[in-house]
């Protein structure tokens, strides 16, 4: 298996409280099976740019394809949002099942192992602790698509030993289905951690300030390294002008 291929070119992109477009003549390409983090400060449009990716943003100039096919008309992508959104009323394993009717209750609960939460099938939300709700929606997105992956902030508001373990889990996950991914974040530390490749926005309308692909594959950097990629993406976007 092998994640889609990601094309994007929007001419422009508004809201009516903008004085400026948003995004206007960006493009990008996203390799199959690679992982992108989009790093630039809030409002600069990274959150935008995934809601395009996954189809649910249409209102655009331009055009967004996920292996050729235009984004809204493609399959669902699976999102992993800023936090988990499970529904209160049902289990971990409903919760899977509730955005798939075609998962089974076997697949749930191997989705379910394969997050570390065996044994919590049938705990509600509100009986998990973040950071299991957290892997319950990691769970929930790959079972809707195991191929294309959004992560918009997910490790907002974890500390960083709960972030550490969610990376870990991450890398089983991306290490054995390849998807496609597109990490939205504010910190260099968690592109230099999960992405093959960097991408710095900056500015309005938003353009692509900085590039960078990373020669040592995710899982092989050593705490230095990760130290050193993070500090040169924090000082390309430090030395931006911050989004209006």
């Amino acid at each position: 298996m092998s994640g889609p291929r990601l094309d994007i070119a929007v001419d422009g992109k508004r809201f009516d409280f903008l004085p400026e477009p948003l995004l206007e003549r960006f493009e990008l390409v996203v390799e199959p099976s690679s992982v992108v983090a989009l790093v630039g400060p809030s409002g600069v449009g990274k959150s935008t740019l995934l809601r395009m990716v996954g189809g649910i943003d249409t209102l655009f100039a331009g055009t967004v394809h996920v292996d050729g096919m235009p984004a809204a008309a493609a399959p669902p992508a699976g999102f992993v949002f800023q936090d988990a959104r499970l529904l209160p009323w049902l289990t971990a394993l409903d919760n899977i099942r509730a955005v798939r009717a075609e998962t089974t209750a076997a697949e749930a609960a191997e989705m379910l192992h394969r997050v570390g939460l065996s044994g919590f099938e049938h705990y509600f939300p509100h009986e998990l602790s973040g950071g299991m709700q957290r892997r319950v929606a990691l769970a929930r997105a790959f079972s809707v698509n195991p191929r294309l992956l959004l992560l918009d902030e997910p490790f907002v508001s974890l500390d960083r030993t709960l972030v550490r373990e969610m990376e870990e889990v991450l890398f089983v996950l991306i290490a054995s289905n390849r998807p496609t991914v597109l990490l939205v974040t504010h910190l260099p530390e968690d592109a230099a951690m999960l992405a093959d490749r960097a991408i710095v926005l900056a500015g309005r309308p938003a353009r692509i300030a900085a590039d960078y692909r990373f020669d040592i594959p995710r899982g092989q950097r050593s705490r230095e390294q990760r130290e050193a990629i993070a500090n040169e993406i924090a000082a390309s976007v430090s030395t931006r002008e911050p989004a209006a």
